[in-house]
């Protein structure tokens, strides 16, 4: 029965699989009561939910997770600021092609100040 299993893990499964919420937990390495949280705060997460209420993620809600995980775990992003930029994506990309992202000058002018700190330090 153990070799069975492990076959299983060592298979995986095919990248349009659905994925539970245990084996998506298992994959990003978040527990699953934060991937349940997560659907309560940001409407986009919204897995299938079949017979007792069972989850069941599509591809894009994983990548969905992943890039919520990299938002606010890694990037530093608050819960609203998450909220708010994935809100501002799904509201039209229209606005975003009259407009211009602020993303790459808000990049450079990073770039620009960590320089300066740099170049700062090695005067001081």
């Amino acid at each position: 029965m153990a070799v069975d299993s492990a076959a299983t893990a060592a298979i995986g499964k095919a990248g349009a699989a659905f994925r539970t919420i245990g084996e998506l937990s298992r994959d990003t390495g978040l527990p699953q009561h934060i991937l349940r949280y997560w659907e309560t705060r940001f409407s986009q997460l919204r897995p299938l939910q079949r017979a007792g209420n069972r989850r069941y993620y599509r591809t894009e809600d994983v990548a969905l997770v992943r890039r919520i995980d990299l938002l606010l775990n890694r990037e530093g992003y608050t819960v609203r600021g998450v909220q708010q930029l994935l809100a501002a994506e799904t509201a039209g990309s229209s606005s975003d092609a009259t407009v211009g992202s602020p993303i790459p000058a808000l990049r450079a002018i990073r770039t620009l100040l960590a320089q300066a700190l740099l170049e700062d330090a090695a005067v001081a």
